[in-house]
């Protein structure tokens, strides 16, 4: 079996007055979108900056590519990207003198440099913005202009802590897509974000945290399926939304059900079978359902059902 891209190994960090990370282990693979989820004060931004070797663990080890952040961490900066949750350009330099500074800060030199700032510029559609100020940028651009820094030296672990914040819709959009194509293109993404829709729209595995604690780590599936004790049906109706209310209450494997005008959700501990005739009794009890199916838990009801809501 190939090693893991990243290894994040019974990490824990405290401080004076709290313990942030508490024997944390996860691992990633290439070409991987990780969600890092948890409330604030969860150990997210800790754990991001000691696998980053911007912070060093009371115990535990993080291994990127097999490399330990702690024994060789110059190695292993060389395979990592990481995006703080914070982006200050440094003035009087515009978009493309930004991206040299920091290729020359990686070592890079020559035409491979040249060609590689434009390159990357251009994967992150900053070609058009090149002779702007880097402090002269809207939100969406600047964090493009973040993302495009963190990728000079090719790394193949990006750690993106709430790469999203602050963006317009638009640009939440276009952000996504460009994680895509890098998640394509093999490279492993760890990334925090409170927006957790858009979350589990980009995901294939999620790690949620909570007072530093891992409560649940795994693919998106895996996860539905631990939690999803009782499938949730959804159904709207047409003509008396109350009418399908009172019916679903009185039904056997019917659970706790809510009611949003026609809309319905409710929980079903029933087999197919249950469900098929569950519905023929509501069709013959004159509820008249035009949409009727079960949903899978997505990430704001796994996040709801394994965490407790408590901040550290």
């Amino acid at each position: 079996m190939s090693t893991p891209l990243l290894q994040v190994q019974n990490l824990s960090r405290s401080y004076p007055r709290v313990q942030a990370v508490r024997d944390l282990s996860f691992a990633m693979e290439r070409g991987q979108i990780t969600g890092f989820v948890g409330p604030n004060g969860a150990g997210k931004t800790t754990t991001m900056r000691i696998a980053a070797t911007l912070d060093v663990p009371d115990s535990g080890d993080v291994l990127v590519d097999g490399v330990s952040v702690l024994v060789e961490p110059r190695a292993a900066r060389a395979r990592i990207g990481y995006m703080s949750d914070q982006f200050h350009p440094y003035p009087n330099l515009d978009v493309l003198e930004y991206l040299d500074f920091f290729a020359r800060a990686q070592g890079l030199v020559g035409r491979h440099r040249l060609q590689t700032v434009r390159g990357v510029a251009s994967f992150c559609g900053l070609l058009e913005f090149a002779q702007r100020p880097a402090t002269g940028l809207s939100k969406g651009m600047g964090q493009r202009l973040h993302l495009a820094k963190t990728l000079l030296h090719d790394p193949l672990l990006l750690i993106l802590d709430e790469p999203a914040s602050g963006l317009d819709p638009r640009a939440r959009i276009e952000f996504r897509a460009l994680l895509k194509e890098l998640a394509a293109a093999g490279k492993g993404i760890l990334i925090s974000s409170h927006i957790l829709p858009e979350l589990g729209e980009m995901c294939d595995s999620v790690v949620v945290l909570e007072k530093g604690l891992r409560v649940v780590a795994g693919t998106i599936a895996e996860i539905q399926q631990s939690v999803a004790h009782e499938q949730v049906v959804a159904m709207r109706v047409l003509g008396d939304g109350e009418l399908a209310l009172r019916f679903l209450l009185t039904q056997p494997f019917v659970g706790e059900a809510v009611r949003d005008g026609q809309r319905l959700h409710f929980q079903f501990a029933g087999d197919e079978e249950a469900l098929g005739e569950l519905l023929a009794r509501a069709i013959a009890a004159g509820v008249r359902p035009v949409e009727f199916a079960r949903t899978e838990a997505n990430l704001e009801d796994i996040f709801l059902k394994t965490t407790k809501g408590t901040l550290q």
